[in-house]
């Protein structure tokens, strides 16, 4: 039988699209977003739905332009995703979400050991003395003058001015 500690359990989530955060999710979100800009008139925009936005881009790969209608224009999410992007908002809620992810499996916040992959065999400089380049760059062009022209006929204008 069903008790109300499993039916909240196993509800299925209330967003409209898999990719909107739950109101959990946006409780851990919300202090990461930027308040709105001093002056003007007061922001309007539900900011959980310019994330939900940004996360259905995201996760579906659609143009902004095709962003379904039940979301803020596509305009202002593109700006609101331009701006968070610009100052690291997206960066600092990532970070902040690896970083509790983390901790809920017992281990430390940020990683202590990381792995860099490096290219071994160094590539060879664009260079050299002074005279290898001039030789090089006469043999170039002696190589381009003795070159066989085009055997396409080079078209000149018939008619005079």
């Amino acid at each position: 039988m069903w008790t109300d500690e499993q039916r909240k359990v196993h509800a299925p989530r209330g967003g409209r699209y898999p990719s909107d955060v739950s109101d959990e999710e946006w409780a851990i979100i919300e202090p990461m977003i930027p308040p709105a800009r001093t002056g003007g008139r007061k922001r309007e925009t539900n900011m959980q739905e310019v994330f939900n936005a940004i996360r259905y881009v995201d996760r579906t790969g659609c143009q902004w332009r095709l962003l379904p209608k039940d979301f803020p224009p596509f305009t202002t999410v593109y700006n609101y995703f331009w701006d968070w992007t610009r100052y690291g908002v997206l960066d600092r809620i990532h970070q902040t979400l690896v970083q509790r992810c983390r901790e809920t499996r017992g281990r430390e916040g940020d990683p202590t050991a990381a792995i860099i992959d490096t290219q071994v065999a160094k590539a060879t400089e664009k260079g050299g003395s002074p005279l290898i380049r001039s030789a090089m760059m006469r043999a170039r062009k002696l190589k381009a003058l003795s070159a066989t022209p085009s055997s396409t006929p080079k078209v000149t204008s018939s008619r005079s001015r």
